[in-house]
């Protein structure tokens, strides 16, 4: 009697110490998991931070080289304000809402920017030939390249990690551990027409 009895606690002693170990090794991989999405969007907020230290450099070659319409200049200036100003913190991920408001942000300063570039080389061909424009055109084309693998990075681990939290038997410790899903970014609307490229001008 006295056997069988410790064979039932040594049993449950090992099923609650297989629990407790898996639980500690699932809670251990979602936080590995979700530090690499928190350090894929910082990455993303690098690359546009790039960007956004490049725009004073562009409007100022612009405004120092050319007579320029001051309301473009000033939309571009307003918009880099706006991105800067609305930051998406890596407890946000998980927020959609936060999260559009953060791309119509970047989206308004890549809209403004490209609108600057294209007035420029329409109106003003003598600056557009400049080392200094030349330059900035061309970090501002590799800054777009690093914000495009950074999201596409981002959504990467996004997905790793949201396939780790939605898994069976890992969605149970994800929901008592309280990891929720993330967001990744979406394509903008109107992102699958493809821009109109002229060079007749």
């Amino acid at each position: 009697m006295r056997s069988t009895g410790a064979i039932v606690i040594l049993v449950i002693a090992l099923v609650v110490g297989f629990a407790g170990c898996s639980g500690c090794g699932t809670y251990n991989a979602l936080v590995s998991a979700d530090e690499t999405v928190e350090a894929a969007w910082a990455n993303v907020e690098t690359a546009y931070q790039r960007r956004a230290d490049l725009i004073p450099n562009l409007v100022g070659t612009v405004q120092g080289a050319a007579e320029f319409e001051s309301s473009t200049l000033q939309e571009v200036t307003e918009a880099r304000t706006r991105a800067v100003n609305v930051t998406l913190s890596a407890e946000d991920l998980d927020n959609p809402e936060a999260l559009q408001r953060f791309q119509e942000a970047q989206s308004q300063l890549g809209a403004a920017t490209g609108a600057l570039i294209n007035a420029v080389r329409e109106d003003y061909p003598e600056l557009r030939a400049t080392e200094a424009f030349r330059d900035l055109q061309v970090q501002l084309e590799g800054t777009e390249n690093r914000i495009n693998t950074a999201r596409t990075r981002y959504n990467e681990q996004v997905r790793d990690y949201n396939t780790s939290v939605r898994r069976f038997p890992t969605s149970l410790w994800a929901g008592l551990f309280g990891f929720d899903r993330r967001v990744p970014f979406e394509a903008e609307a109107g992102a699958e027409q493809a821009p109109t490229v002229d060079f007749s001008s």
